[in-house]
């Protein structure tokens, strides 16, 4: 199974999956996946027969941590660890396993904040357990179980492979959009990412709601979106070029960010990061805007040197408003997905059963 950074027994020819899965069950296993920037939308309009197509970016932080192993009851601990009970759930229904088993949460990506939450988690549940059980299971596959992937592939692909990420939408058949491209991130480059924890983004079955009701953006906004993807921000980030990247970013998240304001009260779910954001770019920062339903913030810097210097320069503000600031670095390999000795799988006690 093609997870990045996985460590597993290389399987041969003529290895049963019997084999496999005794051999698997052993210990326990601890995954690493990264949270993720949604920085827009290819196609609002859909006249071509396609919607959506998602652009994205793995991040080294905030992410999910968490060690799933064997035990008496099926049981998580730590932070979001209802939603992992229920996503072992589903894939323990959907796998057809009958045994139990413990999740240990050490980190997650804050829910509902725009960052990816639910499919990392879902993606790091389905990896542990697989891989756990010796079972082969493709991160896209894992997805489409959860019913991950509706609108964009962006989660899936960053957790199998990371770096920057661009896919093709939905088209008629209802699985998860191909991936058009992929590629690293440059290594230097920063991002500036603005927390607001008192706030959540559209979610669930509102998010599903907005999406039905929203109308068509218009055939030329969708085209001239499409060109800045094609014409700027891909060539920018390929030729390190943070100006035409930064353009290209702050422009697109004009137009989707003017598109969804509606739906989330403006162009920023979270005023207050709005303001850090053109604050931020005042001071110099590049392509300034909102990952998918927000409320996080983002902005790229092209060193380290001149994020710190951008970190203080808006820092104070930051915190009279509530509001916290990372600087994070691109990601450009997929989840951590590592075999280790369990010392948990006999204790059920406390987490959410």
């Amino acid at each position: 199974m093609p997870l990045a950074d996985a460590t597993q027994t290389p399987s041969t020819g003529d290895r049963s999956s019997a084999q496999k899965r005794a051999r698997a069950a052993e210990g326990a296993v601890r995954v690493v996946a990264p949270a993720r920037l949604h920085l827009g939308f290819l196609d609002l309009n859909g006249g071509l027969g396609r919607r959506f197509g998602s652009i994205g970016l793995a991040i080294d932080q905030p992410r999910t941590e968490l060690t799933l192993a064997r035990s008496p009851t099926s049981i998580a601990d730590g932070p979001d660890s209802k939603r992992a009970l229920a996503a072992l759930d589903r894939f323990v229904a959907a796998l057809s396993l009958d045994k139990s088993y413990r999740i240990d949460i050490q980190s997650a990506i804050p829910p509902h904040s725009g960052l990816g939450s639910g499919t990392q988690l879902a993606l790091a549940v389905g990896s542990a357990l697989t891989v756990l059980e010796g079972l082969d299971h493709s991160p896209a596959s894992l997805g489409e179980l959860v019913d991950r992937g509706a609108r964009s592939a962006i989660g899936m692909a960053s957790f199998k492979d990371g770096g920057f990420i661009v896919d093709g939408g939905r088209g008629p058949e209802a699985k998860p959009p191909s991936i058009l491209m992929r590629t690293a991130f440059p290594e230097a480059w920063r991002i500036l990412l603005i927390l607001d924890r008192r706030t959540a983004g559209v979610h669930g079955e509102a998010e599903a709601q907005v999406f039905a009701a929203l109308p068509p953006l218009p055939e030329t906004a969708a085209a001239h979106v499409c060109r800045l993807v094609l014409m700027q921000l891909a060539p920018g980030l390929i030729e390190s070029d943070i100006g035409i990247f930064g353009s290209a970013v702050s422009e697109i998240q004009s137009i989707i960010g003017g598109h969804f304001a509606a739906a989330q009260g403006g162009p920023w779910t979270s005023a207050a990061v709005g303001r850090i954001a053109e604050a931020l770019k005042t001071a110099g920062a590049y392509g300034i805007g909102q990952s998918s339903w927000g409320p996080t913030g983002f902005a790229f810097a092209p060193t380290q040197e001149i994020a710190d210097r951008l970190y203080e320069s808006v820092i104070e503000n930051a915190r009279g408003e509530g509001l916290e600031i990372l600087i994070g670095r691109g990601r450009n390999r997929g989840a951590s997905v590592e075999r280790i000795m369990n010392t948990n799988s006999e204790s059920p006690e406390g987490g959410q059963t």
